[in-house]
């Protein structure tokens, strides 16, 4: 297991704008090359917007993008004609195919967290693709057959224990409280990196934890 710490994240974006972003992943001018992926996982930004803050319209290809919100919300407009808006507990996957282009912006009066996270796709080309599952429940698993991967949305109470997928990838990213994984405490931010898990499990460190699982299977 290959733990990371929330303030090992690259620092990013247009803090005089109001966009801040702390990269998981080499990204843009972040430069790491032993640090480029983690089996689909090509992105993991943390986006911090003020209100009216935004990134204006931009293209995207040959990338699963899925989107969690922390806190506020996120209005989503891109070229397939959607707009939406994103709040705490929806699941939102944009397949971007062969190109789509689509604008992120914080049109609220409150600050906005949110979770984005690019998988590579297990092949190039197709119809972009866009969907929203509002309010997930606990447990509820998320297909992306895209990636050949699957999220997994645990909220936990204290002392609360969840299995982690036995998988040849996951990647376990913690949103709010505090979670103890295989041994090691981690914090809102930290992330985990496992490679060929078995019986690895999460216990909850804290009332009102979250945490997010990718689960993925081998090349």
């Amino acid at each position: 297991m290959d733990v990371r710490r929330a303030h090992e994240r690259y620092q990013g974006g247009d803090p005089a704008a109001g966009i801040e972003t702390r990269h998981a992943f080499s990204f843009g001018p972040h430069y790491d090359p032993d640090n480029l992926r983690f089996g689909a996982v090509i992105a993991c930004n943390e986006e911090r917007l003020g209100p009216g803050a935004g990134f204006g319209e931009h293209p995207h290809s040959h990338t699963e993008i899925v989107t969690w919100v922390v806190e506020g919300e996120l209005t989503h407009r891109d070229s397939t004609g959607r707009e939406t808006v994103i709040r705490p507990g929806d699941v939102q996957h944009l397949s971007t195919a062969s190109g789509v282009r689509h604008v992120e912006r914080n049109a609220g009066t409150a600050p906005l967290t949110f979770l984005q996270m690019w998988l590579a796709p297990l092949a190039p080309g197709g119809d972009p693709r866009y969907e929203v599952v509002p309010g997930i429940a606990d447990s509820t698993p998320y297909a992306l057959p895209e990636a050949g991967a699957m999220l997994h949305v645990r909220r936990l109470s204290a002392g609360e224990r969840t299995a982690v997928p036995d998988a040849a990838y996951v990647y376990a990213h913690v949103v709010r409280g505090e979670i103890r994984l295989d041994g090691e405490e981690l914090g809102p931010g930290d992330a985990a990196r496992l490679t060929d898990t078995k019986d690895a499990e999460a216990v909850a460190m804290s009332p009102a934890a979250e945490l997010l699982l990718w689960e993925m299977r081998a090349p």
